[in-house]
This record gives structure tokens, sequence and C-alpha cells, in this order.
């Protein structure tokens, strides 16, 4: 029996955040805690797009609340994801490092397939085994995730841009309801719809499960106060629909099970619910309790377990952009190598990061597959906007960084404003690839790397540059090339001497 352990899941929605806390027994996972608190954060978005102080303020406040709650944890124990509220602010760049302060973890920004893909994990453990295809649908506060998967295999993940808080705030402005604002946001929905019809429609899958707090709340809604005969129907969002008109205003609206905190994002969420059913073909939705900060955690089990996704991804990728995995392999190796040296100069910790440093090196040649010329440019490219199941954005744009920087000058990668860690990882995967460049196996070259003042710092014994002449002049140029960008690549004497 494997011992027992506390993991964590924290989970920036655009309408809640959220925090569970769980005991891990044998892979099976045991609820300890969870918190909540509804920051409307997709409300905080002004007419720029543009995350609002006040809005900012909100959330900070409720990270650091739970930052107390997990003072103390690992890092490798906790996962922080933040959805799209995050994925399309101006400025999350800005927030983004108060918001790691205040909870005291790392917190990746997912894409919306990404989100989709940990929706369906968190949804399928929670349901029934079974053999039938199911559409899961989340209805968040900036956007809606829709799954169509078999036990707990996702086979087709979207995300669409419309949510209870944006659709609340955009068709139904302080709270009134109207014909006309049901009418405009069902139309708005079902248009939004159209693009994924094709792939999502009722021939697709045999049962539909809702999840998340729009879906649990019209099904508690419709329960309680028997407008449906247990999870949602079409006949009970009509009825539904009757008694918010006849109300006039949220305000007003009387109904068992309307949580306060749900009451001013129910026309919105409402709205998307009727325009899935009427898209879709969908006749009655049931209710998982599972939902994305389950499938964190679950997640988070699996890369503890060496079942990382990103490994399968990357695999996926090596074969999909036929990849020469001789090279590859030698590139990886001998980047590696030449990183633990820097992490051992630089004082850091020599794991740090060195899966991103691997995986650029894995992948840093399917640009070939493209064109042979400025390869690296297009192998950046499709790291940088494919979908990776299991990659955060932010892992996805330091990979593709990553790849872009291994070739070429270095004048491009100054706007990043990398840390000399991240130049460590640049300097790495490019010596690598130049000392590869004959594409057989051979020994490791003999050389040293170390931090310097103001870069780095390279030494090779004399005889071996003798005998590698291509390599020395390639070292030389180098050393050029960090010269014109503004940082030292120091030569060691002896190459003063090649001519």
């Amino acid at each position: 029996m494997t011992p027992p352990h506390t993991i964590a899941a924290v989970d920036l929605g655009s309408n809640s955040f959220r925090l569970q806390v769980a005991r891990v027994v044998d892979d099976q996972i045991y609820p300890l805690d969870a918190l909540k608190d509804t920051v409307r954060f997709a409300g905080a978005l002004d007419a720029h797009g543009n995350l609002d102080e006040k809005g900012q303020q909100r959330a900070l406040a409720a990270l650091a609340r739970f930052g107390e709650r997990l003072r103390g944890m690992p890092a490798e124990q906790v996962r922080a994801v933040a959805t799209n509220t995050l994925r399309v602010a101006r400025n999350a760049a800005d927030f983004l490092p108060r918001a790691e302060a205040a909870l005291g973890f790392p917190i990746e920004v997912i894409a919306g397939r990404e989100e989709a893909r940990l929706i369906y994990l968190g949804a399928a453990h929670s349901l029934p085994a079974g053999k039938e295809k199911r559409l899961v649908v989340d209805i968040g506060g900036g956007s809606t995730e829709f799954i169509v998967g078999q036990q707990f295999k996702p086979l087709k993940t979207e995300s669409l841009l419309m949510g209870c808080v944006s659709y609340s705030l955009r068709y139904f402005p302080d709270g009134k309801l109207t014909r006309q604002g049901f009418r405009d946001a069902e139309l708005a929905a079902r248009s939004e719809l159209q693009a994924i019809i094709h792939d999502f429609g009722h021939e697709h899958w045999q049962v539909a499960i809702g999840t998340s707090g729009t879906a649990r709340s019209l099904s508690d809604i419709m329960e309680l106060n028997d407008l449906s005969g247990g999870g949602i129907t079409r006949d009970g969002l009509e009825k539904l629909r009757n008694i918010m008109l006849k109300a006039g205003h949220i305000d007003t609206v009387q109904l068992t099970g309307l949580r306060p905190d749900r009451r001013p994002v129910l026309p919105g969420g409402f709205a998307i619910m009727a325009a899935v059913f009427a898209e879709l073909g969908i006749e009655k939705m049931s209710i998982t309790l599972g939902a994305l900060r389950d499938g964190v955690l679950y997640d988070l089990i699996g890369r503890q377990h060496q079942r990382d996704l990103r490994e399968v991804t990357v695999a996926q990728f090596k074969r999909r952009y036929h990849v020469d995995l001789g090279q590859q392999a030698r590139v990886a190796t001998l980047a590696e190598h030449f990183f633990r040296q820097l992490a051992i100069s630089l004082g850091i910790d020599p794991e740090l990061d060195l899966n991103l440093l691997i995986w650029a090196a894995r992948l840093h040649e399917i640009g070939l597959s493209v064109s042979h010329s400025n390869y690296h440019k297009h192998s950046a490219y499709i790291l940088q906007h494919a979908d990776m199941p299991g990659f955060s954005s932010h892992e996805q744009a330091r990979v593709a960084l990553l790849v872009l920087g291994h070739k070429g000058g270095l004048k491009k990668m100054l706007s990043a404003g990398l840390t000399v860690e991240r130049w460590a990882r640049v300097l790495s995967l490019r010596l690598a690839v130049l000392c590869c460049r004959n594409r057989i196996d051979s020994e490791l070259p003999p050389i040293k790397l170390s931090s310097a003042r103001g870069g780095f710092a390279l030494s090779v014994p004399d005889d071996w540059l003798m005998n590698n002449p291509l390599t020395h002049m390639a070292l030389l140029q180098e050393a050029e090339t960090w010269r014109e960008a503004g940082m030292l690549l120091a030569l060691s004497p002896n190459f003063q001497h090649w001519s």
C-alpha cells in the first residue's frame, strides 16, 4: 500500500476561485478541505480588456487566504491553474507575479482545450463506469468547455468564448430580465455553437453530462421547484425562462435552491445552456460533481507517478512531425549535461525546469517538416500555437522560446526579459545543437561551462580544438553572437591560437 500524502488544486475561474485539498491513498482521492471565493473575475475586465484594480484586489485577497491554507505544502504537491479571464486579460502578465506572491505557488494559465481535458478527467472519475460516449458541458464564468469522451479518455475537446458572467453583464445589464435580452443572449450563444455542431451534435454521444456551477445550479433549481424530474431538461428550461420573465428582475426571482452567489449570473448561464440544448440536440442532462479542480488533482497524481501527459504529447509531436529520433536524443542528452554544469556554477537546483529544456531539445527540429529555411522559427510557432495536452500556456511559451533561441541571433530573445537561469538553458541548447552537427553518436565533448560576470565562460582542451576545427570555428562564432546581443560568452585563452 502506497503511503498517503496530501495534494491540492487551485482553480482560478472566471466566476469563482476554488481550493481543493485531498489525501491520496493508492491513487484514490479523499477530500480533506475545500475553500471557495466568488471573485467574479470576468466582471473585472474593463472596456479595454484589462483587469481593473478592484477586481485584482478581490482576487489577491482570495489567493492570500488560499495561500495560508497551503502554507508548508511542497511545491510539487500543489497545482494552480487559471482559465479564461487570465487567458484574455491584456494585463495578465502584470497581475500574475502579484497573484503568485499572494498564493505562494506558481500559477499556470491553461488553454481552453487543456481546460476541457482536465474537466473531463475530473468528471470521468466521478461518473459510473460505462462504455457509452458522453458529452460533458461546463459553463464557466468566461468560457464554456465541451468534451466528448469515453470512459477516462477525452475524444474531442473544445472551448468557446461565452460564460455566465460575461453573458449576464452583456445581455442582462443591472439584472433586468427581458424577452429581448434572452433572445439576444441565446442567439449569440447559438452562433458560437455553429463552429462545433459537426463534432458535438447528438449523433456523437449517448448521454449528456453537466458539471460546475451553472449546470449544478440549474439542476438544483429545477429539481427543488418541480420543474423537472431530475437533472436539466428542455421542458424545465422553458418553465424556468417563463418564471424569470414574469419576475422581470433577477433580484425578484423567487426560486428554492437559488444561492445568493449564483443569482447575479443565473440569466447568462441559463441562456447559454438553453442554446446548448437547442443546437446540440439535448433533451436531458445529468449532473456530476467532478470538475476542473478534480481533474487537476488526478492529473497531478499522474505526474507524480511518471504518467505525465506532457511526455505523451511530446512523443506524439515527434511522430507527427517525423523528428529524427537519434538526433533529438543526442541533443537532449548533451543539453542536459551542459545545463547541469551551469546549474552547479550558478548555485541553482539542476532539476529546476529541466524538463522544459529536454522537451525543447526533443522538439527543436519539428519545423523541418515545414521548411529547412528558418526551421527554428517554424518549430517555435508550432509549439506556441498548437494544442498540446498537459501543457499550460506558460509552459508552451517557454518551450517555444527556447526552441526559437537555439539557432540564429540572440537579439530576438532580449525582449523576453530572461533571467540568468533561463539564459543558461538557451546556451545549453545552442551548444548541444552546435556540437551535434554531424548527427552521429560520439563521446561528450570536454567542454566546461560556468557562470561569469556578465554572462558565461567556456573552456575546452587545446588538443580537442585542434581535432575539431569546424566546432572550434562555430564556438568562436557563438561567442560573437552573444557579444552582439550585449552578453558575455568568455572563451578560454587557447581559443585565441586557432587559425
